[in-house]
């Protein structure tokens, strides 16, 4: 079981370096993929420093949880599209009894010289 524990934590480490490796160079933008990778890799290095008793690493990972837990929140928020309520709009020609207003038409002149 603690070789368990012990792959965890390797693999928590892999994660965030790889994620932060990947944004550095240009190869992934900070969205979604990135911050996920950040979330496994703090919960792999809690659950690893917290059974090494390391508690300083496991305080600063809870941090690190919860920061990429909010952006992937508000990530995930902005991704949805936004409901824009459109106020009911009355018609130039519609009058105030909701009849139709008449608006005649100019006739061209027939005999002009």
């Amino acid at each position: 079981m603690e070789l368990l524990w012990e792959m965890t934590g390797w693999a928590g480490a892999a994660a965030m370096l790889g994620s932060y490796l990947s944004v550095s160079m240009g190869w992934l933008k900070p969205g979604i993929s990135f911050q996920t990778a950040n979330l496994f890799g703090s919960c792999a290095f809690i659950i690893n420093g917290t059974l090494h008793g390391a508690w300083p690493s496991v305080a600063t990972n809870v941090a690190w949880f919860l920061i990429s837990a909010v952006a992937l929140h508000r990530l995930r928020a902005a991704q949805q599209p936004a409901r824009v309520e459109v106020p009911e709009q009355r018609s130039p020609l519609t009058s105030d009894t909701g009849t139709h207003l008449v608006i005649p038409v100019p006739q061209a002149a027939v005999n002009c010289p």
